[in-house]
C-alpha cells in the first residue's frame, strides 16, 4: 500500500500501538482519503506528536450505548478502525489544523495504554491483506452499485458528475460511495468491517436498498 510518500507492506511497517481519533460516523478506508477539521487542544496536540514522528493514527468510531456497533477490548470503542496517514497538512491561523488523511490499512483494537498524554494511545494488530493489491473490484457488480446510487440520487432530487463517476476504478468508487453515503454510523461501520470488496459493494447496495424502502414507506404508496 503507497500511501503518500511511504509505502507500507509488511506488517513491520505498521507499529504495534497508535493515537486514537475516536469520531462517530466518519469512515475511512485502506486506498481512501478522509479530509478533517481538527480544532480541539487534545487532538492538536495529537497531530503535532504524528507530525513529528510517522505521520499515523487511527480513526475509530466510539461504541454505541445500544450495543448495535461491536466493542473493542476498549469498551467505550469499536473494535475495528482504520490506521491513516497524514498526506497533507495546513495551519489556519486560528488555532485549527486542516488535513487529509490516506488509508493505509485497518485494524482490530487491543488494549488502550496508560501514557501521560491528552490523547489515547491503543495497541493494535493490522489487517496485513488491506496492504496487499487487492482484486480492484473484478468481482465487483459495478451495474447494481450504479444503479442503486442512482436511484437514491433520484429520490432524493440530488446529480452526480456522471462523466466522473464512469471514469472511476471500481475500487476507488465503491470507498468513495461508502464513504460519502448519508448512513449512520451503525452501517460505516459495516462497510468498513466488510471482508472484500465485493463484500462491500453489496453491502452498501443492501443499506441503499433499505434507505429507499423505508423513505418509500414514509411518503405513502406511489400512485402510477
Amino acid at each position: 500500500m503507497q500511501v503518500g510518500n511511504k509505502s507500507y507492506r509488511v506488517e513491520a511497517d505498521i507499529p504495534e500501538q497508535i493515537p486514537v481519533f475516536p469520531l462517530s460516523g466518519a469512515l475511512l478506508l485502506p486506498g481512501a482519503q478522509l479530509p478533517l477539521n481538527i480544532f480541539e487542544p487534545r487532538y492538536l496536540s495529537m497531530l503535532d506528536d504524528a507530525m513529528s514522528s510517522d505521520r499515523l493514527i487511527g480513526v475509530i468510531q466510539p461504541a454505541l450505548v445500544d450495543g448495535t456497533q461491536r466493542r473493542g477490548p476498549v469498551e467505550d470503542l469499536c473494535s475495528v478502525g482504520c490506521l491513516g496517514r497524514i498526506t497533507s497538512f495546513a495551519e489556519t491561523g486560528d488555532g485549527r489544523y486542516i488535513i487529509t488523511l490516506g488509508g493505509v490499512c485497518r485494524f482490530r483494537i487491543g488494549e488502550e495504554l496508560n501514557r501521560r498524554k491528552p490523547y489515547r494511545i491503543c495497541r493494535i494488530s493490522p489487517f496485513l491483506g488491506d496492504l496487499e493489491a487487492g482484486d480492484q473490484g473484478k468481482e465487483v457488480d459495478r451495474k447494481a452499485l450504479l444503479d442503486s446510487f442512482r436511484a437514491y440520487l433520484e429520490a432524493n432530487d440530488l446529480e452526480a458528475d456522471w462523466s466522473s463517476v464512469e471514469r472511476a476504478s471500481t475500487e476507488s468508487l465503491v470507498n468513495s460511495l461508502s464513504m460519502m453515503s448519508p448512513y449512520g454510523p451503525a452501517e460505516k461501520q459495516a462497510l468498513l468491517e466488510a471482508d472484500n470488496l465485493k463484500i462491500r459493494a453489496e453491502t452498501l447496495i443492501a443499506i441503499t436498498e433499505i434507505a429507499l424502502a423505508r423513505d418509500s414507506d414514509d411518503h405513502g404508496p406511489v400512485l402510477q
